[in-house]
């Protein structure tokens, strides 16, 4: 079995809002760094009831970026993109989304005033590049870092490091919003190849989502957007699987 992997059972309908994640950059592909962003956004949105309908990560190129950009923005309600901002010759990603929506990179005078007002930088004192974003987007302040993030369209551009994604993240969190996904959680002590007949007639009687993530101990996530669903779905189950002793405690 593989580790983490899924058994959708008659899935609730998607509806509400759906968006697309981007993670950019060539140490995500090369295996130097796990890409954390993309799993620390999925949760932060899924627990605020948005569908992530894709998670993609793409090389420090242009071209590549834009073509994603392109592709998602017309595919989701929204697009959330981590990576490559900055001054330094791999951050690419503002001009990547500027070649996606067919508009120049300038440089934004309300980065340089929060950047004055806040971090006590001036003009001069930042590198060439810092400040430039798409012509048009709305600036996103990095209260961790230094490159503003920004906003353009439906198309959210953040950094890559965790700390600056997290906080800048923050400040547009209101912007994704859905119906909210109640979720239960049972741990198995059976095989999941054993618990198939149980997890069908589940999907079969309830109007749930089945997760299965097999390990030592196989852990069923049973979710919907119906509390009673999930709650009697849960009940029904754990009366008929070999519960995990700290399940049973």
């Amino acid at each position: 079995m593989t580790e983490g992997r899924h058994l959708f059972v008659r899935p609730v309908p998607t509806s509400g809002m759906r968006v697309g994640l981007i993670t950019v950059g060539d140490e995500l592909l090369a295996g130097d760094t796990v890409n954390t962003n993309a799993a620390w956004l999925a949760e932060q949105l899924t627990d605020r009831g948005v569908t992530v309908g894709r998670i993609t990560v793409v090389p420090d190129r242009t071209a590549d970026i834009a073509e994603t950009v392109d592709a998602y923005r017309t595919q989701y309600d929204a697009v959330l993109l981590t990576g490559g901002i900055g001054p330094t010759h791999d951050d690419v990603t503002m001009e990547a989304v500027a070649e996606a929506f067919d508009v120049a990179l300038v440089e934004d005078q309300a980065a340089l005033d929060w950047l004055a007002e806040n971090r006590d930088y001036a003009r001069e004192d930042l590198a060439d590049g810092t400040a430039l974003i798409p012509a048009g987007a709305r600036m996103i302040p990095n209260r961790e870092g230094v490159a503003p993030g920004c906003v353009l369209a439906n198309v959210y551009v953040l950094p890559g490091v965790p700390a600056e994604m997290q906080a800048m993240f923050d400040v547009v969190a209101t912007d994704f919003t859905g119906e909210q996904q109640h979720i239960e959680v049972v741990h198995v002590d059976e095989p999941e190849s054993a618990l198939l007949d149980r997890i069908e007639t589940l999907g079969d009687r309830f109007d749930v989502t089945v997760g299965s993530y097999p390990g030592e101990i196989v852990r069923l996530k049973i979710s919907s957007t119906d509390r009673d669903a999930v709650e009697r779905a849960t009940a029904w189950l754990r009366e008929r699987v070999e519960l995990a002793a700290a399940e049973e405690s």
